[in-house]
């Protein structure tokens, strides 16, 4: 834990985000504790394409170091070291499969939005500030979390939305955000990145985006030095405000 980041992070990060002109947020871990759900969705894929595969948490927190489903499931693969590998459509039917699986979980309510999160979005609202999305995962992912969460219209409420699969590279690579400035028309000081794992705050702070940090289940041991703030999760922007 980076006590130096955290001693006043809360304060600092309510002034960060109050003078941001937009504010961009990542989804897996940032919005959601999605993670374990999409750990499971990946075992179910493994399941009916009749694989021996069975990622339990410790094998996944590390391989979440590697962004993206397909990139993540050609990575264990080659750890695994088979001489048959896999081909690249039946790693995108794998990757169907556990997209697909992941939306009925998400369906069931057994995932809400983070604290503080809606609160942040309602409150960015209302300072006319404007909101993004740039992202690892893919549009069905979000779609599935977000309609659940904020309502079928969910999207109209962003003024850009960029997934994995919009641009050539994923994070760390800075891709996603310089795409989602250039969508947005700001320049990357006057905006703020809101993420959750290591990965993220690379692309955004390679971007030249200010990043705060909301610690994340699989991340929360991550080196977050670089981030402008560091907080456990979005609702102690209520506490800051209330002091200031």
């Amino acid at each position: 834990m980076q006590a130096g980041v955290l001693a006043s992070a809360p304060a600092d990060a309510a002034e960060l985000i109050r003078r941001a002109g937009a504010l961009i947020f990542d989804v897996d871990g940032t919005l959601a504790e999605t993670e374990e759900l999409h750990r499971q969705a990946f075992n179910h894929a493994f399941a009916r394409h009749g694989l021996d595969w069975q990622w339990d948490r410790a094998v996944y927190k590390g391989l979440l170091r590697v962004t993206g489903g397909k990139e993540r499931m050609r990575a264990y693969q080659q750890s695994l070291r088979i001489s048959l590998p896999l081909r690249d459509e039946d790693i995108a039917a794998l990757h169907r499969i556990k997209t697909v699986h992941y939306a009925k979980l998400v369906e069931t309510g057994c995932c809400p939005l983070r604290p503080g999160v809606i609160q942040l979005l309602a409150a960015a609202k209302a300072r006319g500030q404007r909101l993004a999305i740039a992202t690892t995962t893919s549009r069905g992912n979000i779609d599935a979390l977000l309609s659940q969460a904020l309502g079928t219209n969910w999207a109209a409420e962003f003024d850009a939305i960029l997934a994995g699969d919009d641009v050539r590279h994923k994070k760390p690579a800075p891709d996603v955000y310089l795409e989602t400035l250039v969508r947005l028309k700001l320049d990357p000081s006057s905006c703020v990145a809101i993420e959750d794992s290591a990965n993220g705050l690379a692309a955004a702070s390679r971007a030249g985006i200010p990043v705060l940090i909301t610690r994340s289940m699989f991340f929360a041991d991550d080196d977050f030095s670089a981030a402008r703030a560091v907080l456990d999760d979005l609702s102690e922007l209520g506490s800051a405000r209330q002091e200031n």
